[in-house]
């Protein structure tokens, strides 16, 4: 992360905490919302942007972190108990799932992630005597944090912020690690990289797993928020609307989840003045944002720097043509 990417983090980081300030309850409620699919995408985004595996089935993921935490909440057990277990859970799955990107590639892999979303969601919707079925689970407590009461919203929402920072710090160690270029290395040219001596298959299974694990720890949090979770909230279009948020922010961009997520979350409501069209103008709006911005928002200031340097060299080209005009 470069010192422009550290100061619009500081500056992301600022506005997250002054957010609630100037929002009542409802307002709070969405913003949290926003913060967990900020870490449910930086999964994803390691995953897609900086592994480069296409992944379509990430709400499964959320679903199975979700379902797991929601059913030990309502037997008892601790939240800190259940959401560790959720997340673990998730990280076993996914790493059984990168095994088929072991054999496939680009549209094969995001058709087997579609079909495994469609299985983990037939479970949810068909099982009832574990997930309630269509009915969902109703009554998910929220946890206590050191005895603080987080049923109110603005407690929760400083709650899910320590849990985004915490996770973003963690998923920022591990991309300035070795393992952060191997994923990289695994993205731009995995031949290549295997050449290198890099592990391209544990590489791979283990994107797959830790980017599973932040959506189960979101999965997790989000059915607290929510206290009430059913099959209707991890389907597939679930996932490709995951998968839209990474591309919009920028995949392979540190930031880019938390753009993508604005856009996915935040926008939606905005939009809500223009009533039975917002949705018409969401789609079109993330219509044109892909054709002129196809490698996301935060790719702006680097296709600006390029187009800058474009010019500077065709102007130095300009400049030795004419010169050697004048010479002659």
């Amino acid at each position: 992360m470069n010192i422009r990417h550290l100061l619009l983090a500081l500056v992301a980081l600022l506005a997250l905490i002054a957010l609630p300030t100037f929002f009542k309850s409802y307002g709070i409620f969405i913003f949290t919302s926003w913060l967990i699919f900020i870490i449910a995408t930086m999964g994803l985004n390691l995953t897609v942007g900086y592994a480069g595996q296409k992944s379509l089935g990430h709400a499964a993921f959320f679903g199975i972190g979700a379902y797991t935490t929601a059913i030990l909440l309502k037997a008892g057990v601790s939240f800190w108990v259940g959401m560790p277990l959720g997340a673990l859970g998730c990280f076993v799955v996914g790493l059984i799932l990168g095994f088929p990107a072991l054999r496939v590639q680009t549209i094969y892999l995001a058709f087997a992630t579609l079909g495994f979303n469609t299985a983990v969601w037939l479970v949810m919707r068909n099982e009832e005597a574990l997930t309630g079925g269509t009915f969902g689970i109703n009554n998910i407590p929220r946890p206590n944090f050191f005895g603080v009461d987080l049923m109110a919203n603005l407690p929760y929402y400083w709650f899910v912020l320590g849990f985004t920072v915490v996770l973003a710090l963690l998923l920022l160690g591990l991309l300035r690690s070795p393992w952060g270029k191997a994923f990289t290395a695994l993205r731009d040219n995995p031949i290549r990289a295997e050449s290198l001596g890099v592990d391209t298959r544990t590489y791979t299974l283990m994107a797959f797993a830790i980017g599973a694990a932040y959506a189960g720890i979101a999965g997790a949090l989000y059915a607290c928020l929510v206290e009430f979770i059913d099959p209707a909230l991890f389907t597939v279009g679930a996932s490709i609307m995951m998968y839209l948020m990474v591309v919009v922010g920028g995949p392979g961009y540190f930031l880019g989840p938390v753009i993508g997520s604005a856009v996915g979350v935040v926008l939606p409501e905005w939009l809500r003045f223009a009533q039975a069209w917002y949705l018409f103008v969401f789609g079109l709006t993330v219509v044109v944002m892909m054709i002129v911005l196809p490698d996301g928002l935060l790719s702006l200031p680097d296709q600006l720097k390029a187009k800058r340097r474009a010019r500077e060299a065709s102007a130095q080209r300009a400049g030795k043509a004419q010169q050697q005009g004048v010479s002659s």
